[in-house]
């Protein structure tokens, strides 16, 4: 029974509905900012064009040497603290392994609870979408129905006035209860016998 009830409550919950409309909703802002960049991208191009056919390749090619020298230096000395750092007790590497371990679990336990805020927010924001949605249709269906049917007539509440082709001048004394019929008896549909004809 409690796997109905948990199944019943994760199918019946919007939430994850709300979160995929509030992505959705999302995609689009930023899909709206497109034109712009692109807009961006196409006046700097020919500034940047223009740069790069104005570049030394020699002074490229002595950047690209000494960034690939200091590379090497750094990935060996890091290489040389790390066969250093090997010769270290085992008790000592025991004690960094439990370490970082209990560091990983806390760092996935934040991860696990800004996700878990992340979601939160973007289906709230999801259910505002919706609900905006929801606001626009009926609007959108509310002026349909006013260009077809022509402007409602306002209701009036509270207004017990009669008109005055209805007004009546009998006493009320003078009235007298309605009399009750009597249901009328049901006829039951006879069949009738036939013989067939005789040949």
């Amino acid at each position: 029974m409690a796997i109905t009830d948990d199944l019943r409550k994760t199918l019946s919950d919007p939430t994850p509905l709300y979160f995929a409309a509030g992505t959705a909703d999302l995609a689009i802002q930023q899909a709206k900012k497109v034109p712009a960049l692109v807009e961006q991208l196409r006046v700097e191009a020919p500034a940047r064009i223009e740069a790069v056919r104005n570049t030394d390749p020699k002074a490229v090619q002595e950047k690209a040497a000494a960034r690939a020298k200091e590379a090497q230096e750094t990935l060996q000395t890091k290489v040389n603290e790390f066969i250093g750092a090997l010769d270290v007790d085992l008790k000592k590497l025991g004690e960094s392994a439990q370490d970082l371990a209990l560091r990983g679990v806390g760092v996935a336990a934040e991860y696990a609870v800004k996700a878990r805020e992340t979601y939160e927010r973007v289906a709230e924001h999801g259910e505002q979408t919706v609900k905006t949605w929801r606001g626009e249709a009926a609007e959108e269906i509310e002026d349909l129905a006013i260009a077809v049917e022509g402007k409602p007539e306002p209701v009036r509440f509270g207004t017990d006035e009669p008109k005055p082709a209805e007004a009546k001048t009998e006493p009320a004394a003078e009235k007298k209860p309605a009399a009750r019929k009597a249901p009328a008896a049901r006829k039951v549909p006879t069949t009738k016998k036939t013989t067939p004809p005789a040949k």
